[in-house]
């Protein structure tokens, strides 16, 4: 895969005003759907339960800025869409500095970075500038504030891709599409995962089916599983939110609230095995769609795989997470290269069902010894009855050899004794 293709589709993403609704959304959609056909758009109605939650009314802004005296728009949403809080409602008025002076948003530390500020659940307004842009404001000037925005009823979108295997068990990635302008958080995953998706359909003879869904944060996560999350429940195996992947950092992982899930055995084997140090965090430092996944009711073995985490690097939520200063076609194609083995990992991965109750009698298979005293029965005769008690069809073969600790090697041998005497199938 040319990294160079991978970076062109995020710059055409860049300008997007992307929100949880509305024409940036829509249009990042569409854009998607012309990389990948077999993406499919869901939508929710505004006003829609999902959950404890409600779909809110579409956003769209048409105009936003700020004019000092002399008629000059000293900041503006046409220029860098992060200058708008997201979701601001409508205002035209002439105000003292002093009077809006609360709406005015900032990093003090990062005096060239614009920050990135939402209110979504409750109707409010401000703007985000600069630390430098609001310190050359005059303190006693009156300024003109113009926000030309609307709130109708619409639709929330997501989308997904589903890429059928032999079996209908699946692996699930997800990645948000809410981020404006903003190259690490987020659209290297939302890139990264159409680029993937593109690879599985080439690959022959899948053996998991693939799900891809692209949502709004949070709010999408939610919707998309109020609808899907009983289907998702019964065939999903494993899976991961892939946000903040395009830096050429160190990687990182946030595991499942399970901690030893598939997904985060095999996100820890590959981790070990392609790059020399990763970092690796705990539950509690959750603050993505991992969340909404192993939510309760929902509990699905979803983790997140990121390079720099998000909320953990400098440019994180700023107008510094740009193409070229945070994201590079290096680090995109790193990432991809090591989803792909993650990929591999699960074609890998074989799920053992005993094919009986209790039990067998192994002596008649010529497993067991037929005379039994102190210190006569081995080692791999005790390996097999292991073997057989994870044979559950929830445990793979590397979980199997972890829980006995053994090599991978040596269970797949006693694994195909087992096969050869047709004492176990497999997950299909």
């Amino acid at each position: 895969m040319d990294p160079k293709k991978i970076l062109k589709l995020g710059k055409k993403l860049w300008p997007l005003n992307r929100s949880i609704t509305g024409e940036g959304v829509n249009q990042t959609l569409k854009i998607l759907k012309s990389y990948i056909k077999e993406l499919r758009v869901i939508k929710f109605k505004s006003g829609k339960k999902v959950f404890d939650w409600t779909i809110p009314n579409e956003w769209k802004v048409n105009e936003a800025w700020i004019k000092d005296n002399d008629g000059k728009k000293i900041i503006d949403f046409a220029k860098n869409n992060l200058h708008l809080v997201g979701y601001s409602s409508s205002i035209k008025k002439k105000l003292f500095f002093k009077e809006f002076k609360n709406k005015l948003h900032f990093h003090k530390k990062q005096p060239n970075a614009i920050p990135y500020v939402t209110s979504y659940y409750k109707k409010n307004w401000g703007f985000c500038l600069t630390y430098n842009q609001f310190q050359k404001m005059d303190k006693k000037e009156k300024y003109e504030i113009n926000i030309n925005s609307k709130f109708k009823k619409g639709y929330l979108s997501c989308a997904e891709i589903y890429l059928p295997g032999k079996s209908k068990k699946e692996i699930l990635f997800s990645t948000y599409i809410c981020h404006p302008s903003m190259a690490n958080n987020e659209l290297s995953g939302p890139i990264l995962s159409v680029f993937l998706s593109q690879w599985l359909k080439s690959l022959k003879n899948r053996k998991w089916s693939y799900r891809f869904i692209f949502v709004p944060e949070t709010i999408g996560s939610i919707a998309y599983l109020s609808k899907n999350f009983k289907k998702l429940k019964k065939n999903v195996i494993g899976g991961y939110v892939l946000t903040c992947l395009g830096d050429e950092r160190s990687y990182s992982f946030l595991p499942s609230k399970f901690k030893y899930s598939l997904s985060d055995k095999i996100a820890r084997q590959v981790l070990k095995k392609t790059v020399k140090t990763y970092k690796e965090y705990n539950w509690l430092e959750s603050r993505s769609d991992e969340i909404q996944f192993c939510s309760p009711g929902i509990d699905l073995p979803i983790a997140s795989l990121m390079r720099s985490k998000y909320g953990e690097y400098p440019e994180y939520h700023t107008s510094l997470d740009t193409f070229g200063r945070v994201v590079t076609s290096n680090g995109l194609k790193g990432s991809l290269n090591l989803l792909k083995k993650i990929v591999y990992e699960y074609e890998k991965s074989v799920f053992p069902i005993a094919k009986f109750k209790c039990e067998p009698q192994l002596g008649k298979k010529g497993l067991y010894p037929s005379l039994s005293k102190k210190n006569t029965i081995k080692l791999d005769t005790r390996l097999i009855q292991y073997f057989l008690s994870y044979s559950d069809g929830k445990n793979s073969i590397l979980e199997i050899a972890e829980k006995c600790k053994v090599s991978p090697s040596k269970i797949i041998k006693i694994e195909k004794i087992l096969k050869k005497k047709k004492l176990i199938s497999y997950l299909e």
